[in-house]
């Protein structure tokens, strides 16, 4: 996943690797477990161990979610109900400690007050706003190595990281189609194309997501609930938003306003102004859902950064296509993708890609980046 802004102040070395310990590596795997607990959602997910000088772990944490301990204090508190004596410890933390003041203290002090001497960091952190735990860490005399097992880290801190970079929710584009691309039939059927199988995994999708996105003619024909729900047909604890594109009404007793997330209607037919609002909510993953159109202009725009198509072995020959007017008129102004992983679902299969950026010198295609002839 590229990046547009970059703010980090934790540099590594040529070769992390080098200047760390077994027993070092060995914790922030350790750390990246703990940091794989924590929630999805606006904050990132970190883990955190302390080990004394012989290796011995003295605390470990992980953040819990917003307003929580960050995962080094949950560390420290840790030790100290452990009994253990944190002074001249090292910290193995998945991304590098924060240096704000937020609901919770900058974590760069934190470890500076608890005598800790030296910090192993997987990934640099990206936000602006809370950056610089490293430098206040070394003008302390803390030790900071960064880049150990940096890729596992960012694996771990997912959509999160691009979102925070990028300063824009990271976008999934979900398509579920017949196999030669139909969304619905002729009439206007569509449940269901894909099998159960795809379905619940889908949902395990929408569980991770912060906000689901759909155009009003999606919300006015299909009545969606947009929901995340679990095997047995339940809610999830968390339920995404439910973000509905387009200047008309959601009818009052549209399922969208029943049990779920927080509906949210923006009043716009342009892609860039919905992740804007949802940007300014702190929402890092968005889930667009269709209908073509919405999916096109989101295409179009350049804001599509992973397609999830769940394709099943269904020929309809007729009805509505997956993605709208694209404006391709010939075969080199294609939007290719590059595949990532193929799922096999039941009789389904999900292929997971993104999108390629055209070659240099190709002509673009002319199309418009709105939602409105959907609307």
């Amino acid at each position: 996943m590229s990046a547009t802004t970059s703010a980090t102040t934790c540099t590594p070395g040529p070769d992390p690797a080098a200047s760390v310990a077994p027993r070092e590596v060995a914790a922030m795997r350790r750390a990246l477990e703990l940091a794989a607990r924590g929630p999805l959602g606006p904050n990132p997910r970190v883990g955190c161990v302390l080990l004394a000088a012989d290796g011995t772990v003295l605390g470990e944490g992980w953040h819990r979610g917003a307003g929580t301990a960050h995962a080094e204090v949950a560390a420290l508190a840790d030790a100290r109900e452990r009994g253990g004596d944190v002074r001249g410890a090292t910290a193995v933390v998945t991304l590098e400690p924060c240096d704000h003041t937020g609901r919770t203290g900058p974590c760069s002090v934190a470890l500076l007050g608890a005598g800790v001497a030296r910090v192993v960091v997987a990934v640099e952190d990206p936000n602006p706003v809370a950056a610089g735990g490293a430098t206040r860490l070394r003008a302390g005399g803390v030790d900071v190595v960064a880049g150990v097992l940096a890729a596992e880290g960012v694996e771990v801190l997912g959509a999160w990281l691009p979102a925070v970079r990028r300063g824009r929710p990271f976008v999934t584009l979900k398509i579920a189609s017949t196999l030669d691309g139909r969304v619905a039939a002729a009439d206007g059927s569509s449940r269901w194309i894909t099998s159960q199988v795809a379905r619940r995994h889908a949902h395990g999708l929408r569980a991770q997501v912060g906000a689901i996105v759909v155009g009003t003619g999606t919300a006015l024909r299909d009545d969606p609930s947009l929901t995340a729900r679990t095997g047995d047909g339940s809610l999830t604890e968390q339920q995404p938003l439910r973000v509905v594109v387009g200047r008309r009404d959601v009818p009052a007793a549209a399922r969208l306003r029943g049990p779920g997330g927080e509906l949210v209607q923006v009043r716009t037919h342009v892609p860039g102004d919905v992740l804007a609002v949802l940007h300014a909510r702190e929402v890092r993953h968005v889930l667009v859902e269709g209908g073509p159109t919405l999916a096109a202009a989101f295409l179009a725009a350049g804001l599509v950064d992973e397609v999830h198509a769940y394709v099943a072995p269904v020929l309809l020959g007729a009805g509505a296509s997956a993605v709208g007017d694209l404006g391709v008129g010939t075969i080199s102004q294609a939007v290719r993708l590059v595949p990532t992983e193929v799922v096999p679902l039941g009789p389904d299969v999900l292929v997971i890609a993104s999108p390629q950026p055209p070659p240099a010198g190709d002509a673009p295609a002319t199309v418009r980046t709105s939602t409105e002839e959907e609307h």
